[in-house]
């Protein structure tokens, strides 16, 4: 493997611009998915301050034992990713491989987890909007508030998580093929602020939907 080659595209005079033109690139990216996520929570904010008693009646409907376990395994992906950085930059290469295929492990748990709480959730009715059958907690004609939220954003999230399962496969093959190395490894870096951000929204998820009681 050459380590002195850098693929330089052919709308940049030096490899630094390069650089700084990606990392600009992915900051205003994740910048316009904060403002994206961040319009749901003011949405979330605005109903729980207007149906405190709803948001509480809904919670007991999630399982804090399965968010948890979400969370721990989200964490330990974010740990693989930073392990891959520091393996590239070592050039070895079957621990970048290794530490990838934990984190596509670890998303692919997540979201396992995941359809196991909805299928829950459809099985008991609690599906928003029209689909909303639940007999139990029906009375209160609003209940349904939450239950679009939570699934909006925790799906919206979980096809950030399948996104991220993408991106790490592709970075697979790209080491596979010999891509990256000490000298060059700026998409993995990229991707890993990319999964970064997808588990810093989770962090604040979890509390806000499983932890209101």
């Amino acid at each position: 493997m050459n380590i002195n080659r850098f693929p330089l595209l052919s709308h940049f005079s030096t490899p630094i611009q390069q650089s700084e033109s990606s990392k600009l690139g992915m900051w205003l990216f994740l910048a316009t998915e904060i403002l994206l996520f961040g319009g749901l929570f003011v949405v979330y904010s605005i109903y729980r301050y207007l149906h405190p008693e709803l948001f509480k009646l809904a919670n007991v409907f999630l399982d804090v034992s399965l968010g948890t376990i979400n969370t721990i395994v989200l964490l330990f992906s974010s740990l693989t990713v930073v392990l891959a950085i520091h393996a590239v930059k070592k050039d070895d290469r079957n621990m970048i491989i290794f530490n990838l295929i934990l984190t596509i492990i670890c998303a692919s748990i997540f979201l396992y987890i995941k359809y196991l709480e909805y299928s829950h959730k459809i099985h008991a009715g609690l599906l928003p909007g029209l689909f909303f059958s639940n007999n139990i907690i029906h009375a209160n004609d609003q209940i349904h508030i939450f239950f679009s939220i939570y699934f909006l954003m925790t799906g919206l999230h979980g096809i950030h998580v399948l996104i991220g399962i993408i991106i790490f496969i592709w970075l697979i093959f790209r080491v596979i093929r010999g891509d990256f190395h000490s000298k060059y490894y700026q998409p993995i870096e990229l991707g890993g602020l990319y999964w970064h951000l997808v588990d810093i929204i989770w962090i604040f998820l979890f509390p806000l939907l499983y932890l209101i009681s």
